[in-house]
């Protein structure tokens, strides 16, 4: 029985390293005076100075992110008037989209195409992720409750290929609640995106925000003020529902004086000839002067009713709205004495005509009753779901153009 060799045996079996020789290392440099700046230079800054510098490309604002040209900001002050002329007629690459009124019809027709050909891509992509924004980052910088268009832009991103960066409740969960300003937020969020999406509570926040910033911002509502990608999703829909835009009649119901939607959409249906609308709302929530006069100054005729049956029989399009609890502050009675008065029940799908539609830019509360659901009318939930083909399409003509 052979024994285990001992670790002494052993040793001489290995080979042993020859040894490197030493360098001989040359003494540190000694510290030095800059004759210049009577400043000491370290050793380490002594051994830095001799070696050469790198070439690095001379930086260039947003340059190597954005694929197309730094576009110029336009003159776009907070104090401008609804109409200002320094808002482009038509939507163009890397612009803005800040009111409907800045649209003219050859516009609304390119979107409205483009929108269609985003149908194709959604349902395609459940397929194969479509790649037309990849490589691109929108950020949703929301400050009151959105559903359906922080949402709706959001999926609008995804199912192009692009990525989202998102705050829901930027009201308390930004740095705005520990004071900071909005166009500081603005620049500062410009850094990480290539396109903002805002919703605010104040009127004119959007154009605030436009001004500072050198990426295209999307208005997604602004208070009282306006929400034009919902009226673009709304006369997408009518076109759709009913099959033309000219020569239409409308009933906008409810609360006429803060909804942001019924404004943005005055404003756009202006735009087309032979026109009728009618205002139904209570007393305390009339559609504003501004309107009216904007209208008439468009040939626009319109008319105020209290009696919502007999503009239901008229009608293409009931365009209903909430009474919004969350303006009229601390005022309940008001909204108290508003809420309920006009409601689209049964009662009223039975004097509207065959191919009238019923549409509401949603949440509801009481103002539609469920039962009108299923009735084929009620455009209201294909209403929502056209945002998200608008949306698509807008994120697509800003960002990389047809």
């Amino acid at each position: 029985m052979l024994s285990a060799p001992s670790r002494a045996n052993t040793r001489h079996h290995r080979k042993k390293k020859p040894k490197s020789p030493r360098r001989k290392l040359s003494p540190p440099p000694k510290t030095l005076l800059n004759p210049s700046s009577r400043r000491l230079i370290t050793p380490m800054a002594a051994v830095r100075a001799t070696l050469p510098h790198p070439l690095l490309p001379t930086p260039s604002w947003r340059s190597q992110i954005k694929p197309f040209p730094p576009h110029p900001r336009r003159g776009v002050t907070a104090s401008a008037a609804p109409s200002s002329p320094s808002l482009t007629a038509s939507l163009r690459l890397g612009g803005d989209v800040i009111e409907a009124q800045q649209f003219d019809r050859q516009a609304l027709s390119e979107i409205f195409e483009v929108a269609g050909e985003m149908e194709a891509v959604e349902r395609g992509s459940h397929g194969s992720r479509s790649r037309v924004l990849e490589g691109y980052l929108m950020a949703t910088l929301f400050y009151e409750p959105s559903t359906r268009t922080r949402l709706s832009f959001e999926a609008a991103m995804r199912r192009l290929g692009g990525e989202v960066l998102t705050t829901e409740n930027a009201r308390e969960f930004s740095s705005a609640a520990k004071g900071e300003t909005l166009e500081d937020t603005i620049r500062t969020i410009e850094g990480y995106s290539d396109i903002i999406v805002l919703r605010h509570f104040e009127s004119g926040a959007a154009r605030r925000a436009a001004a500072t910033a050198n990426i295209p911002v999307i208005n997604a509502g602004d208070g009282p003020g306006q929400h034009p990608t919902q009226a673009l999703l709304d006369m997408y829909t009518i076109k759709r529902e009913i099959g033309r835009l000219d020569g239409i009649k409308v009933g906008l119901v409810g609360d006429l004086a803060n909804g942001r939607t019924v404004r943005s959409l005055a404003y756009l249906i202006a735009k087309y000839q032979n026109i009728k609308i009618y205002f139904v709302s209570p007393d305390v929530v009339k559609m504003k002067d501004d309107i009216k006069e904007y209208l008439t100054s468009q040939g626009v005729e319109w008319e105020e009713s209290s009696d919502l049956l007999e503009v239901a029989s008229k009608c293409d399009v009931i365009y209903q709205t909430r009474i919004q609890k969350e303006r009229f502050g601390e005022r309940i009675d008001h909204y108290e004495a508003a809420r309920g008065k006009y409601i689209v029940d049964k009662k009223v799908l039975g004097v509207m005509p065959k191919h009238a539609v019923i549409m509401h830019p949603l949440p509801r509360l009481d103002e539609i009753t469920v039962d009108v659901d299923t009735d084929p009318r009620a455009a209201y939930f294909r209403q929502a779901k056209n945002g998200l083909y608008i949306r698509m399409a807008l994120l697509k003509l800003l960002l990389v153009g047809r």
